[in-house]
């Protein structure tokens, strides 16, 4: 095993496994909640995931999309309740549970190229060792944590500067962070539940939303938006956790397991993801001709990432604890993740 996460079994995972006929568990069916639908990034790396551990195990694993059992914060809390196994859960909506997980969400904070993106997560200390410690606080285990890809702004008004954002009512998720980001760059932040926002925007009770490309065309968000916009500001996290009763009681060998799965399951997304922002954008601009996409330029930028520094001096301070350390560790790891793929 060469992944994050896998270090904490070594040696023992491997005893298990030569005496799997021994120790082999008893079968079980293990319940998935995700945050998308089943064809969606979550959803591919969930069917993968699926298909390792009943590749190599008599479990069965359930999955079950977004909507079948409520919002994201439902099935959260019913990961941590134990009613259900595993869940995705995005540090958009748990940062209000782990407050520190709203690293995630500060703007241009996390790496653009992709290469020391996915480095990052596979190797951060911060992530997989500091903010891993924190979930098990909240009766959960984190399994795997991965990108889903660029941040695009979808609005009813072209947007280049923070000044076009004036007065546009913006959907975040419930996030402290998000809601200070957009403040910053001008918007009025609106926390919206993902199901009421289509009807939003049709509705013009807000204007604009963020989400990843592959996401505003498989929601069809560009059906009641015209602008898209590329600000670099940030990339969609989200993260896979498991009730802690549950795994703490799995065998060295079930842990192993699930280890394994995550690994593959990673690596078969993060190869997905190759070319899907811009097959995702090819197939909005066949739908919808007049959709206008901006990729704004460094200079462009420049005022995002000035408005950017209030938001991280709030992380630090309105998040306490932890935060700087984070912060400081997230900037370490993605300085290592450079020099390591050569960046």
């Amino acid at each position: 095993m060469t992944h994050r996460f896998r270090t904490l079994f070594g040696a023992a995972a491997a005893s298990a496994i030569a005496l799997t006929a021994a120790t082999a568990a008893q079968a079980e069916t293990w319940k998935y909640s995700l945050e998308e639908a089943i064809d969606e990034v979550q959803g591919v790396y969930a069917t993968k995931f699926k298909e390792h551990i009943e590749a190599n195990s008599d479990h069965e694993i359930q999955i079950f999309p977004f909507g079948t059992l409520g919002e994201s914060n439902d099935t959260t809390e019913l990961a941590q309740m134990g009613a259900i196994q595993f869940a995705t859960a995005s540090p958009g909506f748990t940062g209000s549970l782990i407050p520190e997980l709203q690293v995630f969400l500060l703007p241009y904070v996390l790496p653009e190229d992709q290469a020391v993106l996915e480095d990052f997560y596979k190797t951060s200390d911060t992530i997989n060792e500091m903010l891993a410690a924190k979930y098990e606080d909240k009766s959960l285990h984190l399994v795997d944590m991965y990108p889903e890809g660029e941040v695009v702004m979808t609005t009813k008004e072209p947007v280049t500067e923070p000044a076009d954002l004036d007065g546009v009512k913006f959907r975040v998720m419930t996030s402290p962070m998000l809601i200070e980001t957009y403040d910053a760059f001008g918007a009025t932040p609106t926390p919206l539940p993902w199901g009421e926002v289509y009807g939003a925007l049709q509705t013009n009770i807000i204007q604009g939303q963020e989400n990843p490309m592959f996401f505003v065309e498989s929601t069809k968000m560009y059906e009641v938006t015209d602008h898209i916009t590329y600000a670099g500001h940030n990339t969609f996290t989200t993260a896979v956790v498991a009730n802690k009763t549950f795994f703490d009681g799995l065998s060295d060998e079930d842990q192993a397991l699930v280890a394994e799965a995550a690994d593959v399951a990673f690596d078969h997304i993060m190869d997905y993801q190759k070319g899907l922002t811009e097959r995702s954008e090819e197939k909005i601009l066949e739908a919808k001709p007049s959709m206008e996409v901006t990729v704004l330029t460094d200079e462009q930028r420049e005022p995002f990432r000035e408005a950017a520094q209030q938001v991280r001096e709030a992380f630090v301070e309105e998040v306490g604890g932890d935060a700087q350390a984070v912060l400081d560790g997230f900037e370490a790891d993605i300085t290592a993740s450079k020099e390591r793929v050569g960046n």
